[in-house]
C-alpha cells in the first residue's frame, strides 16, 4: 500500500481554538473594566459555570495545574508520605517534593494503567498521610476500593484529574470522589485556558482557605493566615475559558468520532492492543494510546521512529516512568522490581494524535503508517 503523504507535522494533540473574532469582545471588556486578575468578574464567572457544567459544589480557579496540586496539599496540611503512582506525568510527584512530601510508588493495574489499591495498602506506614491518585487517560481510578482503603486508615486522597475534565463515573461526576481533585487546563487538555488549573471541593469553608492559600494567604485587605502562593488566573485565561465552554460539548464530540475510527481501523492489527473504555464511563477522548506487544513486527519505538519519519509525532506517554528520573530513581519505592507492571506499559504505549481538528484523511494516513508492515 502507498501512503499518502503529510504535507505538515502533526502532533498527538492540538488545542481546539474558537474563531478569533470571538474573543475580542471579552478582551473589551477587560480593556474597558481594567480588570485583570484578583478575581475579576470573568474568573468569578467561570468558577460558577464551570462548577455547573461539571456537576460539582465547588470549583477554585488557578494559573495552572502543578500550582493547583501544590496548594490541595497545604489545603489538606499534607505532609510526611504520600502515596502514587509512576505511571504519570512528573507534575505529580513534582508537586509533592515542593511541599517537603515524600513520593511513595506502587504500581498500577495493568487493564486501567490507575493505581492499583491492593498495592496501596501494602505500602502504607505510619507516616503515610495521603494517597494521590491519577485518573490516568481520563480513565477513572477504582474510587470504591481507594476509599476504602483512606477510611480504614484516616488518610486523605487528592485525584490527579489533569486528564478526568468531563468525565463521569457511574453516571455522576468522577471529580466528585476523595477529599478534592484538581484539575489542568493546559493547552494540550481537551478543555483549555491556554494555560490554567483547578481544585475542586466539597464544602464553602475548604473553598474559602483554598482560595486564601493561592492569594499568598491573604483573608483580608490587612490579615495574611497562611503563607500561601500567587496561584490565580488572570481574567484573559478566565474569559477565554468562558468561550472554550460555549464549544466544549462539540470538542467533546469530535475526539468521540476520532477514537471510534482508530478502533474500527485498528482493532485487527495482530500485536496492537487499544485498551478498551470501562461501560462505566462516560469518557472525554483526551488520549488514544495503544500497546504496541509482540506479535507486531516493530517494536514501540521502531513504530515512534517510523511515525516522527512520516511527520507523525505520537508520543510514549509515559516513558520513562516518574520514578526513573533522577530525584526519584534512589527512593525505595521506585526500584523496578516494585513497579513490574507500570515498567511493562512504559515500553509499550504510544499515543496516537487525537484532536477535534484531525480530518479524516489525516487520520487514514496515520492509521496506513501502523497497519501498512
Amino acid at each position: 500500500m502507498k501512503n499518502d503523504p503529510i504535507s505538515k507535522p502533526v502532533y498527538v494533540t492540538q488545542p481546539a481554538l474558537p474563531p478569533l473574532e470571538e474573543f475580542i469582545p471579552y478582551l473589551q471588556q477587560i480593556w474597558d473594566n481594567k480588570m485583570l486578575t484578583n478575581g475579576g468578574p470573568f474568573h468569578q464567572q467561570l468558577e460558577t459555570e464551570l462548577a455547573r457544567y461539571l456537576g460539582v459544589p465547588y470549583l477554585s480557579l488557578f494559573a495552572n495545574g502543578t500550582l493547583a496540586l501544590m496548594t490541595a496539599m497545604q489545603s489538606l496540611r499534607i505532609t510526611g508520605e504520600v502515596i502514587t503512582t509512576p505511571y504519570s506525568f512528573v507534575a505529580t510527584a513534582h508537586s509533592m517534593l515542593w511541599n517537603g512530601i515524600k513520593p511513595v510508588f506502587v504500581d498500577i493495574d495493568p487493564d486501567t494503567f490507575n493505581i492499583d489499591p491492593r498495592q496501596i495498602e501494602a505500602a502504607i506506614t505510619p507516616q503515610t498521610t495521603a494517597i494521590l491518585p491519577v485518573h490516568c487517560y481520563g480513565r477513572p481510578c477504582d474510587v470504591e476500593g481507594i476509599e476504602r482503603i483512606a477510611a480504614n486508615y484516616g488518610l486523605k486522597v487528592i485525584y490527579d484529574a489533569a486528564h478526568a475534565f468531563g468525565v463521569q463515573h457511574e453516571g455522576t461526576s468522577v471529580l466528585n470522589h476523595g477529599d478534592l481533585s484538581v484539575l489542568s487546563f493546559h493547552a494540550t487538555k481537551v478543555f483549555n485556558t491556554f494555560e490554567g488549573g483547578a481544585i475542586i471541593c466539597k464544602d464553602a469553608r475548604t473553598k474559602r482557605h483554598i482560595d486564601s492559600l493561592k492569594n499568598f494567604g491573604f483573608a483580608d485587605e490587612v490579615t495574611v493566615v497562611a503563607p500561601g502562593i500567587n496561584g490565580k488566573m488572570s481574567e484573559i485565561n478566565a474569559a477565554f475559558g468562558l468561550l472554550q465552554l460555549q464549544k466544549i460539548d462539540g470538542v467533546l464530540g469530535r475526539r468521540a468520532e476520532v477514537d471510534a475510527r482508530y478502533r474500527a481501523a485498528l482493532s485487527d492489527v495482530r500485536g496492537i492492543v487499544c485498551p478498551a473504555i470501562p461501560a462505566s464511563t462516560r469518557p472525554n477522548y483526551s488520549y488514544f494510546p495503544v500497546l504496541v506487544q509482540p506479535g507486531y513486527p516493530l517494536s514501540r519505538d521502531e513504530l515512534y521512529d517510523k511515525l516522527r519519519a512520516s511527520g507523525i509525532f505520537a508520543r510514549r506517554y509515559f516513558y520513562p516512568l516518574i520514578s526513573e528520573f533522577p530525584m526519584y530513581r534512589g527512593m525505595p519505592s521506585a526500584k523496578r522490581e516494585n513497579v513490574p507492571n507500570a515498567m511493562s506499559v512504559s515500553l509499550q504505549v504510544l499515543c496516537l494524535p487525537i484532536f477535534p481538528d484531525l480530518d479524516p484523511v489525516t487520520q487514514d494516513a496515520i492509521i496506513a503508517l501502523v497497519r501498512d508492515i
